[in-house]
């Protein structure tokens, strides 16, 4: 723990996939005695979990399209931010600032890199996305949730420390608990969700694919579907032409519950989806969303299939047959299902939340602790260290 109080600014995309882990460091950093501040956009402003301590600053961030002719609109945006967030940082004088990516991220960034205020990126997928990229050169440090990360250039990897994903706290307290109990003869409690806004594909393909698994196992289904509004009462007819018992919602408060007594689950690759399923050890089955930018849900579930705990199957190939089979693999035999899971539990990165605040202390006069390392190997110049050495060459 930091033996002096500091100051530290976070800034993060409108989305629950950025904020989620700036909300885990958050709490992280005032548990350690710091006070945290967060630059955001009113989406992000809005988005449900944020800390009661945590005061959310909404500054103007441009986007930057496929339309040229926004970009003057989100150049001025992006500018108009900036002096913003300098104008915070003269009254709240942060030690560092950190961003976990999305276009409300950028105007904070370049503040803190034109007042030599030390900056750091936290990358939750397994490819770089755009503004970290744009930022890459100029930040002091690049966090990343995975091993290998595409788009991240050779020449940053100094730089650069695997952290993982830092997830809520209700779900890594499920970490230690086994795996629910699946017999030859037991149910088998299938988790489906599509993140925040559903999944139109899920919901068409997965009723089917499950109505195909061999009688044996499909007579054993219990099943948990999160649906679009829109969708709910066709597959609520679907399962019920099925006669497979299903519960179905738009949102379900209690996910951290239903994740624990699920044997197995069906949906996106997400990074957040991805870091509490490794950290809670649940074997998937992955669809990667299609027009993810950069394709990087397709890369987020390597690690994760590659070690066993997940299926991954392209959107395209998605069909109800393809599902039943992988179902029927998977599920045949308890300790298939079993083995799995315990892949996928030892993907998990439980401490990214402590090992990301450690980092950001080590920027804010503080040591660093011996637990950041990149690429699995030995431990790197941090913080002031690492920046004085690259000015010096």
């Amino acid at each position: 723990m930091s033996s002096a109080s500091k100051h530290y600014v976070l800034a993060a995309g409108g989305t629950g996939g950025h904020l989620i882990p700036a909300f885990a460091l958050a709490t992280e950093l005032e548990r350690r005695g710091h006070h945290v501040a967060l630059i955001t956009d009113e989406r992000g402003a809005a988005i449900p979990g944020k800390p009661d301590f945590l005061p959310a600053h909404v500054l103007p961030a441009g986007r930057f399209g496929k339309n040229p002719l926004k970009w003057i609109g989100g150049a001025r945006a992006v500018w108009q931010g900036r002096q913003m967030a300098l104008r915070l940082f003269d009254s709240f004088e942060p030690s560092a600032v950190i961003g976990f990516g999305g276009y409300p991220a950028l105007p904070a960034l370049l503040a803190a890199t034109s007042a030599r205020i030390p900056s750091i990126v936290h990358e939750q997928n397994a490819v770089l996305g755009r503004v970290n990229r744009l930022l890459a050169n100029k930040v002091d440090a690049i966090a990343t949730a995975y091993t290998q990360v595409d788009r991240l250039k050779d020449k940053w990897q100094a730089k650069t420390h695997i952290v993982g994903n830092p997830v809520r706290p209700e779900v890594l307290a499920l970490r230690d608990q086994p795996y629910p109990a699946f017999t030859e003869d037991g149910l088998l409690r299938v988790l489906v969700t599509g993140g925040s806004q559903g999944a139109r594909v899920l919901s068409e393909v997965v009723p089917d694919g499950l109505a195909m698994l061999q009688p044996a196992l499909r007579s054993r289904l219990q099943v948990t579907q999160q649906c679009r509004a829109e969708d709910l009462e066709a597959v609520r007819q679907r399962y019920a032409s099925h006669g497979i018992p299903a519960e179905l919602g738009t949102y379900f408060q209690d996910m951290e519950t239903r994740l624990a007594d699920a044997h197995l689950f069906i949906g996106r690759a997400g990074a957040s989806t991805i870091a509490e399923l490794t950290a809670v050890g649940r074997p998937a089955i992955l669809v990667p969303l299609p027009i993810a930018t950069d394709d990087h849900q397709a890369a987020n579930a390597r690690e994760m299939v590659k070690a066993g705990g997940a299926r991954s199957i392209r959107q395209p190939g998605f069909t109800a047959k393809e599902l039943a089979k992988q179902i029927q693999a998977m599920a045949q035999h308890p300790e298939t299902l079993a083995n799995a899971a315990h892949a996928a539990w030892n993907c998990g990165r439980p401490n990214a939340a402590k090992d990301l605040a450690d980092l950001v202390e080590s920027f804010g006069g503080a040591p660093l602790m011996d637990v950041i390392r990149v690429n699995g190997g030995e431990a790197k110049p941090n913080g002031r260290e690492a920046l004085a050495r690259e000015n010096v060459q």
